[in-house]
């Protein structure tokens, strides 16, 4: 999708960064179409707007960045949330997965950084600082290794298990199709048909199924 497609909101309570984010997206093409600096301000501009992607903080006045991803996909459910903070706590990381948000990135990270994330959260990536994904994937599978957890796995054929554990593993469907001598459209049609499958909405979504079910893990592994 070119940038001038995406439509982005940007919130924080700093009104310097934020207006400097929302200058940055701007100049690189990107159609900034609400800012707001607390939670309420967040739901109340989320569900107007309806954003493909939202740059959240995760310190807000009057909450904080996982209680405002709630919110905003409540009323923009087809909305991705990238929480752009200056915090990298274990905690703050796993709130904001676990309250919807698709990826997690410090401030310390580049323009050209932000510019990326933006643009693979709006095609369903799922985007973390270095180091953080692995705290990610660990609490996952820390999860996924509960002997409480209801098993409720449905069938999918061999390739497209094959798919999802490339798709887990973090590689593009070009990256997929490389590695399996497949056409890129053949290998997006087998993640569309895991998506139904699972009734799953996205990539990031899907992502975490395989996490949880070990499919990032090599057969045997």
């Amino acid at each position: 999708m070119p940038p001038e497609d995406l439509r982005v909101m940007v919130v924080d309570d700093h009104p310097m960064w934020r207006d400097g984010v929302a200058r940055d997206l701007t100049d690189a093409g990107f159609d900034v179409v609400a800012t707001a600096d607390s939670v309420e301000a967040a739901a109340r501009r989320g569900g107007a707007v309806q954003p493909d992607v939202v740059l959240m903080d995760m310190h807000l006045p009057d909450g904080n960045g996982a209680e405002a991803t709630v919110r905003i996909l409540e009323v923009s459910p087809r909305s991705r949330v990238l929480v752009l903070s200056a915090s990298d706590e274990r905690e703050d990381v796993l709130e904001a997965v676990k309250a919807g948000a698709s990826g997690y990135l410090v401030k310390s990270a580049s323009k050209e950084e932000l510019l990326a994330a933006v643009r693979a959260t709006a095609n369903g990536q799922a985007v973390f600082t270095p180091g953080l994904a692995g705290l990610v994937l660990g609490e996952y599978r820390r999860i996924a290794r509960d002997p409480d957890r209801p098993v409720d796995a449905p069938a999918l054929t061999d390739r497209e298990t094959e798919v999802l554990r490339y798709v887990a593993k973090g590689l593009s469907a070009k990256q997929i199709a490389t590695k399996l001598s497949l056409s890129h459209r053949t290998v997006e049609n087998h993640v569309q048909a895991t998506l139904r499958k699972l009734q799953l909405g996205n990539r990031v979504e899907l992502t975490r199924y395989a996490i949880e079910h070990g499919l990032d893990e090599e057969p045997g592994g």
